[in-house]
């Protein structure tokens, strides 16, 4: 936590640029990106970042939470309509947010560690946290901050009590290191690995190379493998260097390891001339090479080989992600328990502040671990953040966070330690509420955990909301400035859920939703949200029930328009906002050509009625070969909605676009665009190197495994054979769950500890059979339906289906968790 306070003066001459000041006064201690996740408003300076979300058309917002410190590129801006501010004028308002991270990171010279690589970072790091916590007062980047914009937030976090900073980088362009490297500073380098990612911005792996080691141009200790450098042809950075690498000539040479009870991996290797050993609590390859990598770090920083295996064989795994799940007596349940300290903690509160769907929102917190060395700066932050971050009640376990009980404005029951939270849980009566969980392993809060969460179906479609969020602002780098966006969100958000997606998109500033039918819309409002949402089938029986929600229908025929605005004249209400659907082509919905003139004339003659919009509906926009009809279409639409919109008064949006749409046809966006399931990862216009992200993670286990004999069948019918006999798993997947009957015998596959294995027999209703015939496998097992290596676009072509298919075929009693990583 930064407690250092900058004067106006100081920032002004650190980032350059003109400073037009009201406030001499002012103090900074807090740097803000972004509008939605403002904290500690009264000192703290906002920077205007261009992007996806250009940070300029947010300053009202964080001039309205009480900011007023501003970073600014655009010399248009009113500064009038900002009294009491500070505007700094910059050309470049990211350049200025590292230039002060640069500038503050400069007053420390305590050893700091810097990470890059392709992959490994974030575990790196945070393993390297708890080896080295016990005797050094750690500040790290929080969760995956690596990016030009994470790396001098996690940097400016240093303050005098630390003595060792734990910073990740990460880059994706030629030219990116260097910023970064200013920021960091790093006294000690840990090149991790090499790999594909972000292998589209460079020309080459040797160019890409020489750009991460830019990082370690200064260190004092460079730790590496040769496996990954020893062919790079540059010059290695570091006055000392320290290797690693398997059966090679290295300081650190692996040359045996074993499977200890299936879950340790015990290692021996060549260090000083002496055979050493270390036992490490993974098996898989990624984990074994990330210890390696921090038993490399532990002998170069100076610890006996000894404590080096004493501390490796308690590393525990690394959660990176806040966990969404059904809580209890109609709670939601956020789970952020894998570490504590004030910058996750601040992070899963803007998580639980995007929830909207209670009205009251509950935080369950522990004692933050190292809080003896400045507890009531600690606490003091931490009432702060509370307050700024709409929390309701604070449910502490501790006995250092009571010691501060009245740093806190919001309710307060405190207790000891788990243990007594448990037994007094009952009298809590939690319910209706959303509830974070965030607690420092010692606490062990998995056991509340355990007791919040709606116990279901043991199958688990996982949804990653980054991944949404990274898709969404991928398509809005599409659109041409103005454009806005519609994000379709019926059939439950195509399997992934309402709500959960919905509150995303509203945090994400999306313009419109849009729904199939009003009930959907109508949970969508019970549940907080307030975007206006497109009801697209509207029936005259939901007519009220839309009004009374503030629902926007969609109007597709005379029938419709006659019977909504019959409503309408009949509670006297005028300008109620409608949505006008033109069948260009489709011939599912909407007005045609020959409709256009009467339709003008009734819209013309009523003000109950004010069409908020106009669309329609593209029959093949992914299809090469049917490019024709799409551009006849998309004439066809301008002609027609041309018509209307020029007989009507008053300013309206045209739209004609869909996922694929946005993706092949950028000269046709009009005024908006509806995204739907690209959304969820599937763009059926990428042919290949899709720059989506993989949104859903369908996942069961293995009930029973069972040794079968030659001859012996498997599954209804006697179907499956197995002729020379073999070894099955049953897993907790069945039809009645979404996993279709046509994936039966060996035309499905799943994944078992990595490997692909096919069904065997017919799928049954709740459950299905895999030949795993020489795999090491084991009861209870998780099993992966389909990820981002069994793609749900590769099962869909398998069955003749379509991916919006199967994803909106996962039935509602497959347990939904969802996730922010």
């Amino acid at each position: 936590m930064n407690h250092i306070l900058y004067s106006v003066e100081e920032i002004s001459s650190t980032i350059g640029g003109k400073s037009f000041v009201e406030n001499p006064d002012s103090q900074i201690r807090t740097l803000l990106t972004d509008s939605r996740k403002l904290t500690d408003t009264e000192k703290g300076i906002f920077f205007a970042l261009k992007g996806r979300r250009h940070g300029h058309t947010f300053i009202k917002d964080a001039y309205d939470a009480g900011v007023r410190n501003f970073v600014i590129s655009d010399e248009t801006i009113d500064r009038s309509s900002y009294s009491g501010s500070n505007f700094y004028i910059v050309e470049d308002t990211l350049k200025s947010l590292q230039d002060l991270a640069a500038h503050h990171r400069l007053k420390f010279s305590y050893p700091v560690i810097g990470i890059t690589g392709s992959n490994g970072k974030t575990v790196v790091k945070e393993w390297l946290y708890q080896l080295l916590a016990p005797e050094n007062n750690i500040v790290r980047s929080p969760r995956s901050f690596n990016s030009q914009i994470g790396v001098p937030l996690s940097v400016w976090e240093m303050n005098e009590e630390n003595n060792l900073g734990i910073f990740e980088a990460g880059i994706s362009r030629k030219g990116e290191m260097e910023n970064l490297a200013k920021v960091i500073r790093p006294s000690i380098g840990i090149f991790t690995n090499i790999g594909e990612a972000h292998y589209e911005g460079f020309e080459n792996t040797e160019e890409k190379i020489k750009e991460k080691l830019k990082l370690f141009e200064d260190v004092d200790t460079f730790i590496y493998s040769c496996k990954y450098l020893g062919e790079y042809a540059g010059e290695l950075p570091g006055k000392n260097r320290f290797t690693w690498c398997y059966r090679d000539k290295a300081d650190l040479d692996v040359f045996d390891d074993e499977v200890l009870e299936g879950k340790f991996q015990f290692l021996r290797a060549r260090y000083n001339g002496e055979d050493i050993e270390a036992l490490i609590p993974f098996t898989d390859q990624a984990s074994i090479e990330n210890g390696i990598i921090c038993w490399a770090t532990l002998l170069a920083m100076g610890y006996e080989p000894e404590e080096a295996d004493r501390r490796l064989a308690k590393l525990l795994p690394v959660n990176m992600r806040l966990e969404l799940k059904n809580g209890i007596n109609n709670c939601s349940l956020i789970d952020d328990s894998y570490s504590l300290d004030l910058s996750s903690l601040a992070i899963a509160l803007d998580f639980l502040q995007q929830q909207n769907q209670h009205l009251r929102r509950t935080l369950i917190l522990s004692d933050i671990p190292g809080d003896t060395l400045d507890p009531l700066l600690i606490y003091e932050k931490v009432a702060r953040l509370l307050e700024n971050k709409s929390v309701d009640r604070l449910i502490a376990i501790g006995p250092h966070i009571k010691k501060y009980a009245a740093e806190f404005n919001v309710e307060t029951i405190f207790f000891e330690d788990t243990d007594e939270l448990i037994s007094k849980l009952p009298s809590l009566k939690l319910a209706n509420e959303t509830i974070l969980l965030k607690g420092a392993r010692a606490y062990e809060f998995e056991r509340i955990s355990a007791l919040l969460t709606h116990k279901v179906h043991e199958t688990i479609l996982e949804i990653n909301l980054t991944a949404v969020e990274h898709n969404l602002n991928y398509y809005k780098t599409l659109l041409n400035p103005g454009v806005k966006i519609m994000a379709i969100v019926k059939a439950f958000s195509y399997g992934s859920g309402s709500f959960e997606i919905a509150n995303l998109l509203e945090f994400n500033k999306v313009d419109y939703l849009a729904v199939a039918y009003a009930d959907e819309g109508v949970s969508l409002r019970k549940d907080g949200i307030t975007l206006p949402i497109m009801v697209m089938n509207p029936d005259v029986m939901a007519f009220e029930t839309i009004i009374e929600n503030s629902l926007e229908p969609e109007i597709y025929s005379f029938r419709i328009f006659e019977e909504f605005l019959e409503v309408l004249n009949r509670k006297n209400i005028s300008h109620y906002p409608v949505h006008i659907k033109l069948d260009t082509g489709m011939h599912r919905l909407g007005f045609e050509e020959k409709d256009i003139v009467k339709l003008i004339g009734l819209l013309s003659e009523t003000d109950a009625m004010r069409v908020e919009s106009i669309f329609s509906h593209l029959v093949a926009s992914e299809d090469e070969s049917e490019d024709d009809l799409t551009k006849e279409q998309v004439k066809k639409f301008e002609q027609m909605s041309g018509m209307i919109k020029e007989k009507l008064a008053y300013p309206l949006l045209r739209h004609v676009l869909n996922t694929s749409g946005i993706s092949r046809f950028p000269d046709s966006q009009f005024d908006l665009v509806r995204l739907g399931i690209g959304l969820y990862g599937i763009d059926s216009s990428n042919k290949e190197g899709s720059p989506l992200q993989t949104v859903t993670s369908l996942k069961t286990s293995i009930s029973q495994i069972k040794e079968i004999r030659a001859g012996e069948t498997v599954g209804y019918g006697s179907s499956g054979k197995m002729p020379q006999g073999g070894k099955i798993a049953t897993v907790k997947i069945g039809y009645a769950d979404g996993y279709s009957r046509a994936l039966s015998n060996g035309v499905g596959k799943m994944l078992i500890n990595g490997k692909q294995v096919p069904t065997v027999g017919k799928i049954c209703m709740d459950m299905c059979m895999l030949d795993v015939t020489g795999l090491n496998v084991s009861e209870g097992d998780e099993v992966i339906v389909f990820n981002n290596e069994i793609r749900v676009e590769d099962i869909a072509k398998k069955i003749n289906t379509i991916p919006y298919e199967i994803l909106t075929g996962i039935s509602q009693r497959v347990k939904r968790v969802y996730y922010y990583e």
